[in-house]
């Protein structure tokens, strides 16, 4: 059996400390470096200790090209500027890349798809299988509904995230959008206040809750006269979305080139 050897950029934040408690017990793949941007105070710290899973010899570091010199595969989920830092290093030294980070703007999308010409990415809004079934889901229940609902998008999270909606809850109107023949960019509604007027026929509108240590959790909502259907997922630990990035750096292994997201990795594309 062969190990990928894995480096992960943003390990000392929420989900890439999960990543290295889940990476603890995987015999196919093997955590090499974790790195952090030059300003975190995690630097010097034992990733293992710092993750709860007692030291693993790995310390945090911010020298981005020598961590991922040692690896087969990087898996970041940082900001924008953080996947930012992780591209300078690896154009110079390609490798493949799981990125989880969200909130990209649209210079910072297109420098990620030219690297993607050069080497395989997996970029996902959000890794959990659940999720990724309901994005499917949201493309069969718009279709079928089409014009006779209107489709509302709702989601939670903790209070430090940063970027609203999130990745998810866009990937979600996306998925709506494209079932319905609609442009997302031309029809969401991402805030209501005051006299607004009845609703447009095809919006499509996102509603955003902070607060607490809320993992994450969306609904989509489809309201129909005379009916509703709603999909939801319910994220309790960030288990689920680390095993799923674990899951897409496994599948990366036999590819060479281009962009992918979940639904290319379960089969659902």
């Amino acid at each position: 059996m062969s190990v990928q050897k894995v480096a992960i950029h943003g390990a000392a934040g929420r989900m890439g400390r999960a990543l290295i408690l889940a990476l603890q017990p995987a015999e196919d793949l093997e955590l090499v470096a974790a790195t952090e941007s030059a300003h975190s105070s995690a630097l010097g710290r034992d990733s293992g200790a710092l993750a709860g899973a007692g030291d693993n010899g790995i310390p945090i570091h911010a020298d981005l090209g020598a961590a991922f010199a040692q690896a087969d595969v990087v898996i970041d989920f940082t900001r924008p500027e953080g996947l930012a830092e992780a591209l300078d290093a690896l154009e110079q030294q390609p490798r493949r890349l799981v990125s989880g980070t969200t909130g990209l703007d649209p210079a910072q999308q297109q420098r990620l798809e030219r690297y993607a010409e050069r080497c395989a990415v997996v970029q996902a809004a959000n890794f959990s299988i659940g999720v990724n079934l309901c994005i499917r889901l949201t493309e069969l229940a718009a279709r079928a509904l089409d014009d006779s609902a209107d489709i509302e998008i709702i989601e939670l999270h903790h209070r430090d995230k940063v970027d609203a909606p999130s990745g998810t809850a866009l990937r979600l109107g996306r998925a709506a959008a494209a079932a319905t023949g609609r442009s997302l960019e031309e029809q969401a509604v991402y805030s209501r206040v005051g006299h607004t007027g009845p609703r447009p026929p095809r919006a499509i509108g996102f509603s955003t809750v902070r607060g607490g240590d809320i993992v994450g959790e969306h609904t989509v909502l489809l309201a129909a006269q005379g009916e509703q259907v709603e999909i939801r997922h319910r994220a309790t630990s960030r288990a689920n979305f680390a095993g799923g990035a674990l899951r897409a750096a496994r599948w990366l292994a036999d590819r060479d080139g281009g962009l992918y997201d979940m639904p290319d990795v379960l089969g659902l594309a």
